[in-house]
């Protein structure tokens, strides 16, 4: 009889984490090595949030906590809702809990028996089917075409809903592609969700302060308040606020569903850290002075690269409306040799050979579900993006069609 779970055999390793590792090994054997898979700002948390975790343990604030939040995150989390959103989620209608990803796994835990189905336009974030899978649940993969720039059409979402689907879920800004929904495309989404009573919305809105240009955000309860009852909206501090390692994410939505992921939670991790939800607090009711300013590098960045991966021989870069992510396309040079006769037939031959021939580490696009493409990560210094931008030049240039 075998040991570990069947369920275990529907699951993959995640993309983002086997690059990062292998660059990190690389480097500790001396390569030099830029590392652009990564998914977090290079940004230092803001030092009024870092001063908020010190008082907080000095008050002592280092026992369990409730399982869905302290009382005084989950009335920040409902004022920023009414405040950026315009959603009334009351404090209890909130849930905190370690990262968005958990939050994400709780709502899958609550929801799905086996034959339900989750539609996620690809590309995807990489833990999004492994999440329904290990839930019980069946991912329902749509591609969406760069020549949309990546977003799913209400065409394809209606292509896709049948008896069986139980949640649509939905992230703008994307991670990988950057791709952001104007108000009028969410609304030809909502539209026909509006006409499938039983499909539930989750949305992933983590990036939600990183849009570019006169871009201004969106999230579907907020352009269709009729699916209110039926979505549960998902945030966290990870990206707008430099947090990623303080691990708190957090979600509005019924409360039926709310209650169901705090059961789960009271039975899996509890609450989430004491000093990290102190900190949280602040990031939502103290100063947001330095998000704009982040949000003006960020978009530096994001035109420097897509100029200098359309300058590389076989590349297509679109440039994309929020996130810290680029996703270029490599069609052009798929079939194409390498200096040491390696031949290039998948996105991922092209990255692992980048890797190895210029030491710049990059995350394939299969892994999000759609290629021949690439995601790279501009939350780096611009130095090393325009070195990393200048290596891949090379690397393209030398390769032969």
């Amino acid at each position: 009889m075998a040991f570990l779970a069947a369920s275990l055999d529907r699951v993959k390793p995640s993309a983002t984490i086997a690059v990062s590792q292998k660059a990190r090994e690389l480097k500790a054997q001396g390569r030099d090595v830029i590392g652009l898979g990564a998914g977090e700002p290079d940004f230092d948390t803001p030092d009024n949030i870092k001063q908020a975790a010190v008082e907080a343990i000095a008050r002592g604030e280092t026992k369990y906590t409730p399982i869905s939040g302290i009382p005084q995150l989950r009335e920040a989390i409902s004022k920023k809702f009414k405040r950026e959103n315009g959603l009334d989620y009351k404090p209890e209608q909130t849930i905190v809990s370690t990262g968005g990803k958990h939050v994400l796994f709780n709502a899958f835990m609550a929801t799905l028996n086996p034959g339900d189905e989750v539609i996620i336009p690809a590309p995807y974030w990489v833990s999004y089917p492994e999440m329904v899978s290990l839930c019980g649940g069946t991912p329902v993969v749509v591609e969406t075409r760069q020549e949309d720039n990546f977003k799913l059409t209400a065409e394809a979402l209606e292509r896709a809903i049948t008896p069986k689907t139980k949640w649509f879920l939905f992230n703008s800004p994307s991670n990988p592609t950057g791709a952001a929904y104007t108000h009028a495309e969410l609304k030809s989404l909502t539209d026909v969700l509006m006409r499938h009573e039983h499909v539930w919305v989750m949305t992933d809105d983590m990036y939600e302060h990183l849009v570019y240009g006169d871009f201004t955000f969106a999230t579907p309860a907020q352009v269709e308040p009729a699916l209110y009852e039926r979505t549960i909206t998902i945030n966290g501090v990870s990206k707008a606020y430099a947090m990623t390692g303080w691990r708190i994410g957090y979600a509005g939505g019924p409360l039926k569903l709310i209650k169901a992921m705090d059961m789960i939670q009271g039975q899996q991790t509890s609450g989430a850290c004491s000093i990290a939800q102190w900190a949280a607090v602040e990031a939502l009711n103290g100063t947001q002075d330095f998000i704009p300013k982040n949000r003006a590098m960020f978009e530096k960045r994001r035109d420097l690269v897509v100029s200098m991966l359309n300058q590389a021989t076989g590349i297509e870069c679109p440039s994309p409306e929020g996130a810290f992510y680029v996703y270029p396309s490599v069609k052009g040079l798929i079939g194409s040799t390498t200096e040491g006769g390696k031949r290039i037939e998948t996105d991922e031959d092209f990255v692992t050979a980048l890797l190895e021939q210029e030491g710049v580490a990059v995350v394939h696009g299969t892994a999000f579900g759609l290629g021949p493409n690439f995601r790279l990560s501009y939350a780096t210094s611009d130095a090393l993006l325009e070195e990393a931008c200048t290596r891949i030049q090379r690397f393209c240039g030398s390769l032969k069609r």
